[in-house]
């Protein structure tokens, strides 16, 4: 890529961003994003749509990057502890740009956009869980039960925290088996 498009890129995800942090998306406008980018109207126009194509845009890079770091995808039911290891710490080295792109009304996006990635993952692996309601309900379960329960608890000790989300999904995921 030329480095003058990527340097433009780059200067408009760091004004998104800057002001993503500071207000929700329906209020953003392509006018003060580019000025703060230092481009005009037309050159965002280049490469987004608009501002909503931008945010998603970014929410798939970020979803990505996530699903990315977890080496062990196909193990949320053979080995639920290193999954759980494995996402919570997606989480964690994320934390900071999921909590901005993924704020006000676009909080629920990440976990269905994560939900949908692993989905998608895991059934290469083990197609047969696409025929199987038990494991289909309960990979939504472990996946969304693990991300609200970090939202909700994060500021207490991580360790602990996945710990206690680890022996959940396990118990959930051996309930599935019997």
């Amino acid at each position: 890529m030329d480095i003058r498009i990527e340097r433009t890129k780059r200067s408009i995800i760091n004004a998104f961003l800057q002001l993503r942090s500071a207000k929700s998306l329906e209020k953003i406008t392509v006018r003060e994003l580019a000025t703060l980018a230092g481009i005009n109207k037309a050159t965002f126009y280049l490469h987004y749509h608009d501002i909503y194509h931008l945010s998603e845009t970014l929410e798939e890079d970020i979803v990505h990057t996530v699903v990315s770091a977890i080496e062990h995808p196909q193990c949320i039911f053979s080995d639920t502890r290193l999954f759980v290891q494995e996402l919570g710490q997606a989480f964690i080295s994320n934390e900071q740009l999921i909590a901005i792109i993924f704020e006000g009304s676009r909080s629920f996006r990440f976990v269905q956009i994560i939900e949908q990635e692993l989905r998608r993952i895991i059934n290469e692996d083990h197609p047969e869980y696409l025929q199987d309601k038990s494991y289909d309900m309960t990979l939504t379960y472990m996946i969304y039960g693990a991300y609200f329960t970090y939202d909700r608890f994060r500021d207490r000790s991580t360790s602990d925290l996945f710990e206690m989300i680890a022996n959940i999904n396990s118990a959930v995921s051996l309930k599935m088996h019997c």
